[in-house]
């Protein structure tokens, strides 16, 4: 499970500043939350739109229908399966772009820790969205953890390496076969 993730705009993370000034500048004084993100935040996304890759903003999570609250992830081993996350997960797959995310140990005392790639400040997370009422939400994609986080949590988002988030947003066959895998070590830290 993936239920909160970070986005620092740190000076030295280049890639993560241009799209957040990006969107500032095509959509001023939007709500666009940064540092720690939370399900129902406004966060930004890589799409597709009109042939070409760009950031957009959406809300995190899809409304429960019958329920309060939202779904946050969708489990990549049976996304494929579910009417809620089919349709999105064959035409409309998106990239979030964050700086690490956060899982609290299920054993022993309730710590926090904030996960990320070993030798790059920016971690992006496969993901799909959909329309609700005219809202752009998003959800991200799990799966089985790998050994850097699995004495942690049981999941963790599916991670992509910088050189296959064109592929995943742009390639249906890519991205249904990256969805089996194997997710890169992870590097942890405690967070407070």
């Amino acid at each position: 499970m993936c239920g909160r993730y970070s986005l620092f705009s740190d000076e030295e993370n280049r890639e993560i500043i241009k799209i957040i000034n990006t969107l500032d500048n095509r959509y001023p004084g939007n709500n666009m939350k940064h540092g720690e993100i939370f399900p129902t935040n406004t966060a930004p996304l890589l799409c597709i739109e009109q042939g070409e890759i760009k950031p957009e903003l959406s809300t995190w999570g899809f409304p429960r229908f019958g329920a309060k609250g939202v779904i946050i992830n969708a489990r990549s081993e049976t996304a494929d399966s579910r009417p809620m996350f089919k349709k999105s997960l064959h035409t409309r797959r998106c990239v979030v772009p964050s700086t690490g995310f956060y899982e609290w140990a299920q054993h022993g005392p309730k710590t926090k820790y904030r996960f990320n790639l070993p030798d790059d400040p920016t971690l992006y997370m496969a993901g799909i969205y959909n329309t609700f009422n005219g809202e752009n939400r998003f959800v991200i994609l799990t799966t089985a953890a790998n050994n850097s986080i699995a004495d942690v949590h049981d999941r963790m988002p599916v991670i992509l390496p910088k050189p296959m988030v064109d592929d995943w947003i742009i390639s249906e066959d890519f991205a249904l076969s990256y969805l089996h895998a194997a997710m890169p070590p992870l590097a942890r830290e405690e967070s407070a």
